[in-house]
């Protein structure tokens, strides 16, 4: 099989037709089919389901996929370090990353990025922490940020601490001037979203024992904000989303302090293309820059350099 062979049927997986592969790679229709042909004659059994609506991997299409997306990484990576050496800067770097991140750190991130690496292309991936995992295991975002909570099987090396924050309706009473405990949050009703959006706020919960109710299980921050401004209950979210999200709605810093700790990860630190290097190395400066802005919330803190 060749690499046309693999970028064929990566493009087909990705737009879930022979026709929109064909658009997308310039090739005809007949040219795409006669490829997928090819590789299943090759491998000795099917790698697509075809239908009216379609095409989708078959099991032997799904096993094979990640592999061939190592495949097509490790030669984006060969010819970003054969234009590295004739001091050519290009590629094509892959990020994947949840909501709060997406929001507040990635657009400073990549807009400084281009302006030093202007023949880069970017691509964006936002998901819950466990779309991150599955994105960064089959090759489909080259670097992931994730939270040390939500790693599984991954290595992610920390770059922030950021703080949880108490989320009230409007007019809910704390006990204590300009904070709330998670003792007087403990029998509240709570808005809450899955582990894989949220999985500080479920530790946080599991530390302190809570027996949640739950009026509401939402699957983003701004829905959880608008839930708890709508009188469904409370909830706590880092306070990172909170720079960008409002709602008519009181926030507390939690005291003693809780915090969310999240970093970044790749699939394998000793394969990685130079532009994504170079991302990297941006994303620590980022970040060190975050945490010198925060000294007080990432007090104690170490963070862990990739490269």
């Amino acid at each position: 099989m060749t690499l046309l062979e693999y970028r064929i049927f990566h493009t087909v997986t990705q737009q879930g037709s022979f026709a929109r592969a064909a658009q997308v790679l310039h090739l005809t229709p007949s040219a795409i089919s006669h490829a997928v042909s090819s590789m299943e004659e090759s491998c000795g059994f099917s790698l697509f389901v075809r239908g009216k609506g379609g095409v989708s991997l078959t099991r032997n299409g799904e096993a094979l996929y990640p592999v061939i997306r190592q495949v097509l990484s490790a030669d984006e990576a060969l010819c970003q370090t054969v234009d590295e050496l004739k001091g050519v800067q290009r590629g094509t770097v892959r990020i994947g990353a949840f909501n709060s991140v997406c929001m507040t750190w990635l657009p400073q991130i990549v807009n400084s990025y281009k302006s030093k690496y202007p023949g880069v292309e970017i691509e964006i991936n936002q998901g819950t922490y466990d779309d991150v995992i599955e994105w960064v295991k089959t090759g489909v975002v080259d670097v992931g940020f994730l939270s040390t909570k939500s790693t599984k099987d991954l290595t992610v090396y920390p770059l922030y601490r950021d703080r949880l924050m108490g989320v009230v309706p409007r007019g809910f009473r704390t006990r204590n001037e300009g904070y709330i405990t998670p003792q007087e949050m403990d029998g509240e009703t709570f808005v809450v979203q899955d582990d894989a959006t949220d999985a500080d706020t479920q530790a946080f919960l599991s530390k302190y024992g809570f027996s949640v109710r739950a009026s509401c299980r939402v699957v983003d921050d701004l829905s959880t904000i608008a839930m708890v401004e709508s009188g469904f209950g409370i909830c706590i979210l880092p306070s990172l989303i909170l720079e960008r999200a409002h709602g008519d709605v009181d926030v507390y810093p939690i005291e003693p302090m809780e915090y969310r700790e999240f970093g970044i990860t790749v699939l394998n630190p000793n394969m990685l293309a130079p532009a994504v290097r170079q991302m990297i190395s941006h994303i620590e400066e980022f970040a060190a820059l975050r945490r010198a802005e925060n000294p007080h919330t990432n007090e104690g803190f170490i963070a862990m350099s990739m490269l």
